[in-house]
């Protein structure tokens, strides 16, 4: 048995990848690392059992997952994390709305348009406040709420007009999430002076974002948002606060990890979902509506691996609890590899 990891194109989430690799070899499982940019890549992707892509939601991240993970699954008859049914929607909020709404799940209404004069029309008797979302973006990047119908024609007429980059909105209520902190400060610093004097174009984000709108209805109350992540039969759960003074609770990194604070209606939910769509691994962010039903605001198929380990233990389908420690990566391996005693790292 032998898996293929790709390296991430960016050299970042090493971390991420290495627990993988970490795992593998203590289970004496042969792990081969692969790059898109080796001559030689599709030989040596046709001679692994299992091949891992962790791609994130940059660009060129996106472009190629797209692009080679449909082949050495659909094509090549190998198995992939992730697969096709588990991330063709990822970091894309309109394809998960649609998704799950045209099977009934509980998802917060979206108001989606392709015609700038339609979303201008559907302004005239909307109800503010509205939370306007670009498709793409982590951390609660890319989230506004808009406050009146000014506002909200100013977004319309920017998506429809020359567009906007990810992470750059010019509309009030946006947060940047930048760590200023000195060692992390240099090294940003450093890397960017030599990739400039490389010529090397490191913008992560080079798209723009144009020619649709999304808006999503404001859910008032909400304190903290519930993450609930499923990957097989293990739901893990934890909730995250808000920020100071604000709406938005991903990437906040106020995280409770209390079970009993977790609604098990989110993890009922969130595993009738997982198991109606074939997903592998799936991060779910559920939020309270006016009657404290709870609702689907977002889903990734990734997501950082500590936050999952550091749950005190996971609920099974059948809501039995179970105490312990697990890295995702783990999980997803004895899954992939149909590996039942497949050993846990310290």
């Amino acid at each position: 048995m032998k898996v293929g990891i790709h390296k991430h194109i960016y050299g970042r989430n090493i971390d991420f990848l290495k627990k993988y690799e970490e795992i593998l070899i203590l289970n004496k499982i042969d792990c081969v690392w692969l790059d898109i940019n080796d001559p030689n890549f599709w030989d040596q992707v046709r001679t692994v059992d299992l091949f891992i892509y962790r791609w994130t939601h940059y660009d060129n991240d996106r472009m190629l997952a797209h692009t080679i993970l449909p082949v050495v699954e659909k094509d090549l008859k190998i198995n992939v994390f992730p697969d096709q049914n588990t991330c063709w929607h990822y970091d894309d909020k309109i394809r998960q709305y649609y998704l799950l709404k045209s099977y009934s799940f509980p998802f917060t209404e979206c108001w989606i348009f392709w015609d700038k004069y339609k979303a201008k029309e559907w302004l005239e008797s909307a109800e503010f406040p509205i939370v306007f979302k670009l498709s793409h973006g982590a951390g609660s990047s890319n989230v506004v709420k808009i406050e009146d119908n000014k506002n909200a024609e100013k977004v319309i007429n920017t998506l429809f007009g020359k567009g906007v980059q990810s992470g750059q909105l010019p509309f009030k209520n946006s947060t940047k999430t930048i760590d200023f902190t000195f060692n992390k400060y240099l090294t940003s610093l450093a890397r960017k002076l030599l990739n400039f004097i490389k010529e090397n174009d490191i913008s992560v984000f080079w798209q723009r974002e144009k020619n649709y709108v999304l808006f999503q209805k404001y859910l008032p109350n909400n304190n903290y948002d519930t993450r609930i992540t499923v990957i097989g039969d293990r739901a893990f759960g934890f909730i995250r606060m808000t920020r100071k003074d604000d709406f938005r609770a991903s990437g906040s990194g106020k995280i409770d990890y209390d079970p009993q604070k977790i609604d098990k209606r989110c993890v009922k939910i969130a595993f009738e979902v997982s198991k109606k769509l074939g997903f592998q691994s799936m991060a779910y962010d559920f939020l309270f509506n006016k009657t404290n039903e709870p609702e689907i605001c977002e889903i990734s198929y990734t997501f950082q691996d500590i936050a999952v380990y550091n749950c005190e233990g996971y609920w099974d389908s059948e809501m039995n609890w179970n105490d312990g420690h697990f890295w995702p990566q783990f999980c997803q391996l004895s899954d992939l590899l149909n590996i039942d005693n497949l050993i846990k790292p310290q």
